[in-house]
């Protein structure tokens, strides 16, 4: 129906092949600072990390856009996260982003912008910063937006030619925040999600030991090739331990090119991992690489509610790709800074 839909209504489609949409829309160059972006998915909020205000819709709303290309919104009061010092060494943005939800909540932010800021969100890269803004509807945001800046701007003149950044994407002086949160993450540990919700977080240090049957490495979260290159470089030419299914899935065609030509393809199969086409895989549940009854898995995707990814009676825990890694080499929760 959907490919015949875009046939008719002449929609470039990038149909089955391309990947995940909230890493093929941006990759492509269709997001810029300033945009106003609709997907009838939640974590469509990931175009935040260019400066957009992106946000998910229901099916009906969506039909309202393509009929009318138009939308009724309530402008969102802001949460701003002011964010100082350097993470320690493996750990990453999706650790402080879990922190972050783990403090406000799971309705914490509800309809509210979630706006990262500060010197550590400025020095990650477009990867990271997708990472923190996907992720900001798990806290009930509206939206996860990030100030663009020389960063954005590189990204975004590799895909759109001529590309200038309108420096005029800033917050404004004075603006009214409904919070202002400060965070100095220069100690923090390597964290996860724990079953069943989100914001259930605890250090990795309060689980070490926890076994582990599945390693579930991708989703719109953490499936660019950056975070697949972590997960390459702590395992070297070691094996998936036994008992331990590890399955990798880039978020897009264009990310699983870039780590095939780097040879991590090869070393995943080599190891023992099962590596997918570029798709959402286990993270919405419906494909392979479900969970059965009372099984552990550890994923670097979004969501571990009941049944995400399987049986209800299953148990999903979420962490940075280092995590996921350690957990693959180990067959358990291990703190990545011991590989």
């Amino acid at each position: 129906m959907l490919r015949e839909f875009a046939q008719e209504q002449n929609i470039l489609n990038y149909d089955v092949y391309e990947g995940v949409c909230h890493q093929v829309v941006p990759e492509k160059g269709h997001v810029k600072p300033g945009d106003l972006v609709v997907g009838s998915d939640s974590h469509t909020c990931a175009y935040g990390s260019l400066g957009a205000f992106s946000t998910g819709v229901g099916s009906t709303d969506m039909a309202a856009v393509l009929a009318s290309g138009k939308l009724w919104f309530r402008v969102p009061q802001t949460i701003r996260f002011e964010v100082e010092g350097k993470l320690p060494e493996r750990v990453y943005s999706k650790d402080l982003i879990l922190h972050l939800i783990g403090d406000v909540g799971v309705e914490g932010a509800r309809y509210m912008a979630a706006e990262y800021a500060g010197s550590t969100v400025r020095s990650f890269s477009i990867s990271e910063r997708m990472t923190m803004s996907n992720m900001a509807i798990e806290m009930g945001g509206k939206a996860g937006i990030i100030e663009p800046d020389s960063v954005t701007e590189k990204y975004l003149q590799e895909r759109i030619p001529g590309y200038k950044l309108d420096s005029h994407w800033v917050s404004d002086e004075g603006a009214d925040y409904q919070d202002i949160r400060h965070y100095d993450v220069s100690n923090l540990e390597p964290q996860l999600a724990c079953p069943h919700n989100v914001d259930n977080v605890k250090p990795v240090s309060e689980l070490e030991g926890t076994k582990v049957d599945q390693v579930f490495v991708g989703s719109c979260t953490n499936g660019r090739f950056e975070d697949l290159e972590i997960v390459a470089n702590m395992m070297g030419d070691e094996p998936v331990a036994e008992g331990v299914r590890l399955l990798v899935i880039p978020a897009s065609r264009t990310e699983y090119m870039k780590a095939l030509r780097a040879g991590y393809i090869e070393q995943f199969m080599e190891a023992g991992a099962i590596v997918e086409s570029a798709c959402c895989g286990p993270c919405m549940g419906g494909s392979f690489g479900l969970l059965g009854d009372g099984e552990v898995g550890l994923a670097t995707s979004n969501r571990n509610f009941r049944g995400r990814e399987g049986s209800a009676e299953s148990f999903v825990y979420l962490g940075s790709p280092a995590t996921a890694a350690a957990a693959a080499l180990t067959g358990e929760i291990t703190d990545p800074r011991k590989i």
